[in-house]
């Protein structure tokens, strides 16, 4: 957007400059939300830190940060709380990011990760590497979901091409393909023995209570160069969101766009179940609420990222609050908020079933 004037500058947006002497058009009010998201997640995450069923002071968990307190202080605090608080931060903003980019793909609300089955492909790349070949280190669950994400792409992809990549098909398409790889994740878990299973069970919940450092690393350096690029494909995104024919006339090549912007949002949604499991609706919830609150023209990656960190963060604070000192899957939290999504959605519905919620 470097070729914007500053007479030429849409209404509500102003020009943010970055090296190289390019520059992205940012919707004023999404950068403050976006923003005030970020302040609330970061917030919840020291709260979720600081507190807890193993009593510390304020002052103590800060003295463990910094290397005080006793060992069990900063083991608590250093090696269980904060890679647990950090993964929630960052894998709540991969998934954000990445239900962005499919919405903002397919022009459709419903065009999120785990709804048109790249999540559910994600899981099965992820349970075949742990019940089948029966390794379970970070690397190998990595793995195993990037190519079970980036396989169920392909076959979705091929399938909506058939007639025409519309929105509409590609959302049928993952829905019916998602149906199918989550009878698959289901038989491979009742052909496993009884420990194998509850090991696979459990990460297919999507939980972070057993979570530690090593799996944040690749997470982190994924979302290094991930996020930045997301956030750069944004122009394209917006202009993708008028229609193939209309971005075509204006000099956007679609296929070319698409094909990049779909394998951002795998690899985002991939990475995210690699570290904590498939949790399902987030990446549904977090752009729609986003652009409710930021009130912009289509979907906007940096305000789904942030609250995408925001939502997940939270759930997992009541997911170690609901049952305590039980502590259940953050990702049962966010389908029972997901749930919550869809009913909202239908009620705030026109009678008339047009799509108010498309992008």
């Amino acid at each position: 957007m470097s070729g914007f004037g500053r007479r030429s500058l849409p209404p509500g947006y102003f020009r943010f400059r970055m090296p190289g002497g390019t520059a992205l058009l940012v919707h004023r009010r999404s950068a403050v939300v976006a923003a005030a998201l970020f302040l609330v997640a970061l917030a919840v995450a020291v709260v979720e830190i600081a507190t807890g069923d193993y009593t510390i002071t304020p002052t103590g968990a800060l003295n463990a940060l910094v290397g005080g307190g006793s060992d069990l202080d900063r083991f608590i605090v250093v090696d269980q709380r904060l890679p647990r608080a950090a993964a929630a931060l960052l894998v709540g903003a991969a998934l954000g990011a990445s239900g962005a980019i499919f919405q903002s793909v397919s022009r459709n609300p419903l065009g999120s990760p785990d709804i048109i089955g790249f999540t559910t492909g994600a899981a099965t790349g992820g349970l075949t590497v742990i019940l089948l070949v029966g390794a379970s280190t970070a690397t190998t669950i990595l793995v195993g979901t990037l190519v079970g994400g980036f396989a169920t792409a392909a076959v979705v992809i091929a399938l909506a091409l058939r007639r025409g990549a519309t929105g509409d098909r590609l959302v049928l398409s993952g829905i019916a393909v998602a149906a199918m790889l989550a009878a698959t994740n289901d038989y491979l878990v009742s052909r496993a023995d009884i420990e194998n299973a509850e090991v696979a069970k459990a990460w297919q919940y999507g939980s972070l209570n057993a979570i530690s450092w090593p799996p944040l690393l690749p997470l982190a350096v994924v979302l290094a160069f991930a996020l930045p690029a997301a956030l750069l494909a944004s122009r394209s995104l917006r202009v993708l969101e008028l229609g193939d024919d209309t971005a075509a006339a204006v000099g956007l090549r679609v296929a070319r766009t698409r094909t990049v912007a779909l394998a951002l949002g795998v690899c985002l949604a991939a990475i995210a179940v690699a570290t904590a499991g498939p949790i399902g609706f987030l990446a549904l919830a977090a752009p729609q609420l986003a652009r409710r609150v930021a009130r912009s023209p289509g979907v906007t990656v940096l305000a789904s990222t942030a609250m995408g960190a925001a939502l997940l963060v939270s759930a997992d604070l009541l997911a170690q609050r609901l049952l305590s000192p039980f502590q259940i899957p953050v990702g049962l939290v966010t389908a029972a908020i997901g749930g919550a999504y869809l009913v909202w959605m239908l009620a705030l519905a026109p009678a008339s079933g047009s799509r108010s919620g498309r992008t």
